[in-house]
């Protein structure tokens, strides 16, 4: 079985990868996150991966006499409307404000994936068009009293309760859950490393 280390604390990753048939071994990363001014949202994502990447295999090096054996893996989704990066809630008011500005709209789910093997790395980006019903006062409320939107780029999950309000969806499923399969898996092929089928 092919080992990664996943540098996310994203249990959704995690689960992606392992119902791939990867065995997963965590690290963590601590990296500022904070979007450049007027940054863009395609521009944001690839370089947290990235910065996330760069962060695991810093951390690997100083820790370790040896290079890593198995790839480091690292991901960063984003949500934009009309361009305007829609991070984690702060509030539940945040939030509602949120969901009320994708009601009835189409946006854009971002995921970039990064991976560093035997000196290498290399990225790819994955971008889903997705939209929302339109929803009422009420159905805003319940959902925010779920607790699902409040540490969720977007303030949904697609996977939960969020899944509802999907109209439609245009690119990866599993790019707008935080891993996009095919994406992922093209890269990793990239490094002559084993995939699935």
């Amino acid at each position: 079985m092919q080992t990664l280390y996943l540098a996310s604390g994203s249990p959704r990753r995690r689960e992606i990868l392992e119902n791939l048939g990867y065995q997963i071994r965590r690290i963590s990363t601590d990296i500022d996150e904070t979007p450049f001014p007027d940054e863009n949202a395609a521009d944001y994502v690839q370089r947290m991966a990235n910065e996330k990447n760069a962060a695991a295999v810093a951390q690997w090096f100083a820790q370790h006499d040896t290079p890593p054996e198995f790839p480091i893996l690292t991901a960063d989704t984003t949500v934009a409307y009309q361009n305007h990066i829609l991070g984690k809630p702060e509030t539940q008011e945040h939030a509602a404000a949120m969901l009320g500005q994708l009601s009835g709209q189409t946006h854009q789910v971002l995921t970039a994936v990064c991976v560093y093997w035997q000196g290498e790395t290399r990225s790819v980006l994955q971008t889903s068009d997705v939209r929302f019903k339109t929803l009422s006062p009420d159905e805003i409320l319940a959902y925010i009293q779920s607790g699902e939107p409040m540490d969720k780029a977007g303030a949904y999950g697609i996977q939960g309760l969020g899944g509802v309000f999907v109209e439609y969806l245009q690119g990866s499923f599993t790019g707008v859950m935080g891993l996009p399969v095919y994406e992922t898996i093209g890269l990793l092929k990239q490094f002559d490393l084993s995939v699935p089928l």
